[in-house]
Parts: structure tokens; sequence; C-alpha cells
């Protein structure tokens, strides 16, 4: 081997084992970044799980508060329908009462809502055609201890049972439908008590 070649081996070796080193660091840089990666790929994935985990957690407690609102809907909504078949029940008994109670219970709430003073009370067309006898007397008998007198109407009102009491141009509706109406927010909480407390 001539010197010429001596020095192109050497320089060619030294290449070879520049190579190799450059080639042995890139190595190990890349597998250093490999290793990073896999280490970052890692914690993601557990952060990544973890809220998974977290919103799968609060859609299910949603789901659920989601669901007792429901059933407390619809237990509130039987509810309110029972109360009501109830009132609805208690108001047609009142029209099915016999004769003799149902007049007697108008007797009751005449005294309850007369005014100390004269008027004039009307009835349903059905109410003023099954009058008892002398049913303007014990009218009077009933009210008067409140300073009131009272003349039954020849004309009739449409309502669906109980009077009108009317003085001079103002009227006091005291029917059935009205007194319902106005008593209604009483008879449901009275009516709940009863039937669910």
């Amino acid at each position: 081997m001539t010197g010429l070649e001596k020095i192109i081996q050497e320089i060619l070796d030294e290449a070879d084992s520049a190579a190799a080193e450059v080639l042995a660091k890139a190595k190990l840089q890349a597998q250093a970044i490999t290793d990073e990666a896999k280490k970052q790929g890692e914690i993601q994935s557990r952060n990544i799980l973890q809220q998974s985990e977290v919103d799968a957690a609060d859609c299910l407690s949603r789901a659920k508060s989601a669901a007792a609102l429901q059933k407390r809907k619809r237990i509130l909504a039987a509810k309110q329908q029972i109360i009501q078949e109830v009132i609805n029940r208690a108001r047609q008994q009142l029209y099915s009462l016999p004769q003799e109670q149902y007049f007697a219970m108008i007797l009751k709430m005449t005294v309850k809502y007369v005014l100390p003073q004269k008027g004039v009370i009307a009835f349903s067309k059905t109410d003023f055609e099954r009058l008892p006898e002398k049913f303007e007397v014990a009218l009077n008998d009933a009210v008067k201890e409140k300073g009131a007198a009272l003349q039954i109407s020849n004309e009739t009102r449409d309502i669906d049972g109980g009077f009108i009491l009317i003085y001079g141009g103002v009227e006091q509706n005291c029917s059935f439908q009205a007194l319902f109406e106005a008593e209604q927010e009483k008879m449901l909480d009275r009516v709940h008590e009863l039937l669910f407390l």
C-alpha cells in the first residue's frame, strides 16, 4: 500500500469511526425522544382516562337528578289528580243530597254569608222549582239573629247550586262553583294533608 493509499484509508477509517459515533449519538437521542414521548403519552392517557371517569360520573349524576325530578313531578301530578278527583266527588255529593238535607245545608250557608240587612236571594232554576214549602219563612227565621231579612227572587240564575245574595245592585255569589273556587287552595291543602301526610 502506498503512502497515499494509507492516508486515504486512515481518512476513511476516521470517517467511519465519526459516522459510527454520530449514528450512536443519534440512536441515543432517538431513544430518549421515544422514551419521553412514551412517558408523555402515558401521562396524557391517564389524564384522559381520569377526565373520562369524572365526565362519566358527572353525566350519571345529572341523569339520576333528572330522573329523580321526573319522578317527583309525576308523583306530584298524580297527587294533584287524586286531590282534584276527591274535591270533584265532594262537589257532586252536594248536588245529589236528598232534598231535605240539601236545603238544610242551604240554610246554614245563608246564615254564614248573609249581611245584616234586607236583601233578595236567587236560586238556580232546578233549586227554585224544588224549594220546600214555607222555605222563605224558615230562611228568615234562620237569618234574623244576624239582623237580616231575605226575599226569594222569582228570577232564577244560571248557577250550578247554592244561591246569589242581592243587596241593591250588589250581588254576592254563593254558588257552589264560586265557593269551591274561592276555597280551592285551602281545600287542596286540606285534602293533601288527609291523603298524603
